[in-house]
């Protein structure tokens, strides 16, 4: 394997800031890790967030550009399956049911196909992908169980479903602390991720800094967590008291956690900053992109360009009223004596 700049400069990248958080520390910088750069990842994620969707939202889509694979509604004697109605919505009823396919299921990345050409000759071969499917819908779910499960430092009292949450989370009840499966599922399935991009000649050829830099910056986060729950002990009552203040906008920096709640807490205020100048924005993209969000229905709905400027037109009768007597001098037919 050749060397991979994107790969390295990425990896060293986030240990870069690994290092930063360190030598914070060291000059006792606990405001500024704990309170002042919290506060500014927020800031950037929300404002980043609200002005990528508006200005997505600004962008005309006059057409009807869906993608589709199955049969458009048509004539009445045409008839289509459940399948159609999903693959090809005509309404917006079998949008929706598209989109929450598409949002909760990864529909489109069930669908997807590797392919190859066969060494025996020129011939494609397409084989089911279900693997990518698999790990990438693992990921997200864990991902958003962590988050989740994350709300009990910064609520009081913790909602119902929270705990809900970690007893299922926990259900196995191995060690003590218990082992709480979506932190290791999740750093496995991000693992997977970042290994299929390393592997794949073809994907690891397109992928630049930025496509790898966010797994590094999610490994390093769910690492760093299950580094802080199982080996490097912190104050979990000092926590939950810096993230209370943190929510009433009253920041107080409590002394003891642990260097290591630091550099997690770090990496997850670089990843909420990073996030709406990132690919990782597809999050709120998906809902905006009109190859999904559109029904299929060219062929009852006559679309026009709503920004075609006015072309004013000169016609032919406009012609021969103009150069009448020039054309009947020089013998051209007219349309009107």
């Amino acid at each position: 394997m050749s060397f991979n700049l994107a790969f390295y400069s990425a990896f060293f990248a986030v240990l870069g800031l690994v290092g930063i958080v360190l030598l914070g520390l060291g000059a006792h910088l606990y405001v500024i890790f704990g309170v002042v750069v919290p506060y500014v990842a927020v800031l950037l994620f929300f404002v980043g967030m609200i002005y990528r969707v508006v200005r997505w939202g600004r962008c005309p889509v006059p057409f009807r550009i869906p993608t589709v694979c199955g049969q458009q509604q048509s004539l009445p004697w045409i008839k289509r399956t459940l399948g159609d109605k999903i693959e090809s919505p005509f309404t917006t009823r079998w949008v929706i049911v598209r989109m929450l396919l598409e949002v909760l299921c990864f529909r489109s990345l069930f669908r997807n196909l590797s392919v190859s050409l066969d060494k025996e000759g020129p011939k494609l071969s397409y084989f089911s992908n279900k693997w990518l499917w698999l790990w990438a819908i693992t990921f997200h779910y864990s991902f958003l169980v962590v988050l989740l499960r994350h709300l009990r430092f910064f609520t009081q009292p913790v909602p119902g479903f929270v705990h809900f949450l970690d007893s299922i989370d926990s259900f196995f009840e191995i060690g003590l602390p218990q082992i709480q499966i979506s932190g290791i599922i999740l750093l496995i399935a991000v693992t997977f991720l970042l290994i299929r991009r390393i592997t794949n000649p073809q994907v690891r050829y397109i992928s630049l800094p930025s496509d790898y830099f966010p797994l590094f910056l999610i490994i390093g986060i769910a690492f760093s967590g299950i580094l802080m729950r199982y080996w490097y002990k912190v104050d979990v009552v000092a926590v939950k008291e810096l993230a209370l203040s943190l929510v009433h906008l009253n920041p107080q920096v409590p002394k003891g956690i642990g260097w290591i709640f630091y550099v997690h807490l770090f990496l997850v205020c670089v990843l909420f900053a990073y996030f709406p100048f990132s690919k990782l924005v597809h999050m709120a993209g998906i809902f905006l992109s009109p190859t999904r969000n559109l029904p299929n229905n060219s062929r009852y709905v006559r679309h026009i360009n709503p920004w075609n400027p006015v072309v004013k037109v000169h016609t032919y009768e406009e012609y021969e009223e103009e150069f009448r007597e020039k054309m009947k001098e020089a013998g051209l037919p007219l349309e009107k004596e």
